[in-house]
């Protein structure tokens, strides 16, 4: 398990990833709505998440991490759907879920 204030600098990371991912969809009218509400989904639970995080409770910090990589998991797969979304848009999801994932994995 990664120190406690490596995840808080991980999840902060991830904060501002998350929201950047949010404002490069609400940018673009053509997202598809499946798309734009497994992102704001994600950016609602990673804004409640943040107790989670700074508690010492590691089962629960992982059940947390766990469910928003499901959710970014879930917004990557509408995002692939789509097809011929901008680029910029598809980068934002697609690092999204990277970090997600990778946090994942290194709390596991």
């Amino acid at each position: 398990m990664l120190q406690a204030s490596e995840i808080q600098k991980r999840f902060t990371h991830l904060q501002q990833t998350i929201s950047e991912a949010s404002r490069t969809c609400h940018a673009d009218s053509a997202i598809p709505k499946d798309l734009m509400n497994w992102v704001d989904e994600l950016d609602k639970e990673c804004k409640s998440a943040k107790k989670v995080m700074s508690s010492k409770d590691e089962d629960r910090i992982r059940q947390c991490v766990d469910d928003l990589e499901r959710i970014g998991s879930r917004a990557e797969r509408a995002c692939q759907k789509a097809g011929g979304l901008d680029a910029r848009i598809m980068d934002a999801v697609s690092s999204m879920h990277s970090e997600l994932s990778d946090l994942k994995r290194q709390l596991h």
